[in-house]
């Protein structure tokens, strides 16, 4: 039924007609006030103009510092690769498949937090020392992948 779309009553306004007289109630000035900066006929002010005040964006302290080329990687700790199947092979697509991954990642990172009991064979971009230790004292093995 998109065909048969249309907006509820009263949603659709007639635009304002400014500049048509004075019995239109927006004559003359077109509802702009006497005068001024934003009564001509190009009122460009940048955003955050404050009139000449010094804008709040410039007035508060800046901290710290932004590093455009930061990594920021997804995090799957050892004790959540208990739900696969010993033997198989666990990548990015298969831990997005079991919802441990969401959203987007410059890359993967395995953590050792808990214990690891199955064998897998895991692919990551980084692994913490313990996670590696984990992962190969079950018998499985770990694969880098490139960042």
């Amino acid at each position: 039924m998109l065909d048969r779309l249309k907006p509820p009553e009263g949603a659709i306004h007639r635009p304002k007609r400014v500049g048509r007289g004075p019995g239109s109630g927006h004559g003359k000035t077109s509802g702009r006030g006497h005068k001024g900066q934003k009564a001509r006929s190009s009122p460009d002010m940048p955003a955050g103009f404050e009139g000449g005040q010094l804008p709040l964006h410039k007035r508060l302290p800046k901290r710290g510092f932004h590093n455009p080329f930061r990594k920021e990687y997804a995090i799957v700790n050892v004790r959540d690769l208990n739900r696969f199947p010993a033997g198989s092979v666990v990548d990015e697509e298969v831990l997005r498949e079991a919802g441990l991954v969401k959203g987007q990642w410059d890359g993967i990172k395995i953590l050792g937090d808990g214990e690891i009991k199955v064998s897998l064979t895991v692919k990551a971009h980084k692994f913490s020392r313990s996670a590696v230790e984990k992962i190969q004292a079950a018998g499985g093995s770990v694969e880098i992948l490139p960042s």
